[in-house]
């Protein structure tokens, strides 16, 4: 799907609040239909996996399923795959061809914990979900927190491995989503902006906000990134039961007013600086929206923040 240049600048001259409005309920109606489709699948398995890539919004996502669960009836408990890393032992971790560890790798995640995960909770039988500490880089199982699934409570299980065979896998029966930015903008035949651009630019103010990264940082992992999600990701989307399409025709005129100043304050002797340069003057096609009129709900918000929702 593609969304129009003009049309988005046109919207927004006339009447910017509105067509913000329109395109918030717009995505929430994809969620709606999610929550309907696990609804259904519920007596199935107790188990959902939501997978896609960096940048796509899965924890947004992930909180708003709840809220629509909740409405039917259904208890959920959103649990992060990242808390099932394992313990990374430098000699035997996954590698880059370049010969650095690659925690894109599903191989970073201990798979039979999960596995074992997902056939006790489907039974009704407790289990414990682990913890992982970044700051330490190590899983602490000591601070795992008891679960068992009642009668009409579901988990979902979020992260970028969701779908990947060795994984979802071990529990087929699983409702499976898969959430990505897929939506590029074009003026007639002519690409402006990317779908994988929109996904780039959540990360890096994201980082840049919350984790102190810079954009160049974020920059130099982003070919690290791609090169997992083609290998690891996007071969099992077409595995899921539902695909959501999370990006905002809104989206990258808000952006505009974060991602410019940070785009243009790299140094020009930054290896990527020709895709910063395409960046930029993408940026520029688009009329500018104060991120103020961005609701405090909106999936945005979990990469600029001021947002209605804790992230866990």
């Amino acid at each position: 799907m593609a969304y129009s240049l003009h049309e988005i600048n046109d919207r927004i001259r006339a009447d910017a609040a509105g067509f913000l409005a329109e395109c918030d309920e717009n995505f929430q109606r994809r969620v709606v239909s999610a929550a309907d489709t696990i609804a259904k699948r519920a007596k199935v398995s107790p188990i959902v996996l939501l997978s896609g890539p960096s940048g796509s919004g899965k924890t947004t996502t992930a909180l708003k399923l709840e809220e629509e669960l909740e409405k039917r009836g259904i208890s959920t408990h959103t649990i992060s795959m990242d808390n099932y890393f394992k313990t990374m032992n430098p000699r035997t971790a996954p590698r880059t061809p370049e010969g650095d560890i690659d925690y894109e790798s599903p191989l970073c995640l201990d798979m039979e914990l999960l596995g074992d995960t997902f056939t006790k909770l489907a039974k009704g039988e407790e289990v414990i979900i682990p913890k992982f500490e970044f700051a330490r880089q190590m899983r602490n199982d000591a601070r795992g927190c008891p679960l068992r699934l009642k009668e009409n409570e579901i988990a979902i299980f979020e992260g970028i491995h969701a779908l990947n065979d060795d994984i979802a896998g071990r529990h087929p029966q699983a409702t499976k989503l898969y959430i990505s930015a897929r939506s590029n903008v074009c003026d007639g035949d002519k690409l402006v902006f990317k779908g994988t651009w929109m996904r780039l630019t959540r990360r890096a103010v994201r980082d840049y906000n919350f984790r102190g990264t810079d954009i160049a940082a974020t920059l130099d992992m982003w070919a690290n990134v791609r090169r997992g999600e083609k290998l690891y990701i996007s071969p099992f989307k077409n595995k899921a039961d539902v695909i959501i399409d999370s990006s905002l025709r809104y989206e990258v005129p808000v952006m505009k007013h974060y991602a410019l100043p940070m785009l243009q304050a790299v140094p020009e002797e930054n290896q990527r600086r020709s895709e910063l340069l395409d960046l930029i003057r993408a940026f520029d096609a688009f009329e500018a929206v104060d991120p103020a009129m961005v609701a405090k709900d909106s999936l945005l918000r979990e990469f600029i923040g001021g947002g209605s929702y804790k992230y866990r």
